[in-house]
């Protein structure tokens, strides 16, 4: 008889930067298993805030080997309302809002979606720029990103 070995846990914090909105941006995650820790950063000459926090949690997930446990901690509540609230109801209406215009940003979303399916995430808001260190580190590697193609 073989044991299921359980999935790995894995704390994750993720944040956009934007320098303008729309202008040059910067995404960051920072994760941490047992004892790895992995940064990741990127940026884009012209995009936005919220492209950039959907970036960095799609960026985050994407580096996963394997199907994990997530501690999302976030401190956009628009992705996070985007992904345990609104998306539903926008794949129900053909990624529509309720007042019938076109989700903005709806290529991240999907993209979201699928990277959310393989995975079992629990998402925490954290308030940013408020001393959460995961959060502090995500920040600075976004505008790590955001430097590196300026």
């Amino acid at each position: 008889m073989s044991e299921e070995k359980a999935p790995p846990q894995v704390e994750m914090w993720t944040d956009g930067a934007c320098k303008g909105n729309p202008g040059p941006g910067g995404w960051g995650a920072l994760l941490k298993s047992g004892p790895h820790v992995k940064e990741l950063w990127g940026g884009e000459a012209v995009t936005t805030n919220n492209r950039m926090e959907l970036t960095a949690v799609i960026k985050a997930l994407g580096a996963l080997k394997s199907p994990s446990r997530v501690t999302l901690h976030v401190d956009s509540t628009y992705v996070m309302n985007g992904t345990t609230k609104w998306i539903h109801g926008w794949k129900r209406n053909g990624w529509r809002t309720s007042d019938k215009k076109p989700v903005k940003n709806e290529d991240l979303w999907r993209q979201l979606d699928a990277a959310l399916a393989t995975h079992q995430v629990v998402w925490k808001w954290v308030k940013g720029h408020a001393g959460d260190p995961g959060n502090e580190k995500a920040d600075e590697l976004a505008n790590r990103g955001v430097a590196e193609i300026r």
